[in-house]
């Protein structure tokens, strides 16, 4: 199954609101994703914190099988 970018970047949106989100296919087998998050949210978390909430935002993909792997890269939005 491979997975809905969109919906991903959607379901991230939504877990942090004010996110700039991007969510690319690494490797075109559409379940090796990476997440580009930039969040408020992200303010004085650990760089683990800021990766478990990206995580926590699509676990039901996770948990589905839809994404096998997802690389995150996160960062204190301005």
């Amino acid at each position: 199954m491979l997975a809905d970018l969109a919906e991903l970047k959607g379901m991230i949106e939504v877990a942090l609101p004010g996110a700039a989100v991007d969510v690319s296919d690494e490797t075109g087998t559409g379940d090796h994703l990476l997440a580009v998050v930039a969040a408020p949210q992200f303010e004085g978390l650990s760089r683990i914190e800021q990766h478990r909430l990206v995580k926590a935002a699509v676990k039901a993909r996770f948990d589905d099988g839809t994404i096998h792997a997802l690389s995150i890269k996160t960062s204190v939005a301005p």
